[in-house]
């Protein structure tokens, strides 16, 4: 059994716009369904953001959207 992982699609301003819990095998077999450009995102892991939509991928890492204070 394939151990599940966390996949952001982000559109072409970097920013995430879905996440989704597959395998790499899987999307690799149906690029008809994962179309676009996808990085893995991870949760848990020491020195990594896990993506949420309206993060942005700044090729290292996803940064999380800034919130103006009122």
């Amino acid at each position: 059994m394939s151990v599940p992982q966390y996949f952001a699609q982000i559109d072409e301003t970097n920013t995430v716009i879905s996440v989704h819990v597959v395998t790499a095998q899987f999307m690799a077999e149906n690029p008809e369904r994962y179309t676009g450009t996808w990085i893995e995102t991870f949760v848990n892991l020491p020195n990594k953001t896990y993506a949420g939509v309206g993060y942005t991928w700044n090729g290292t890492d996803f940064v999380p959207p800034v919130v103006e204070q009122q």
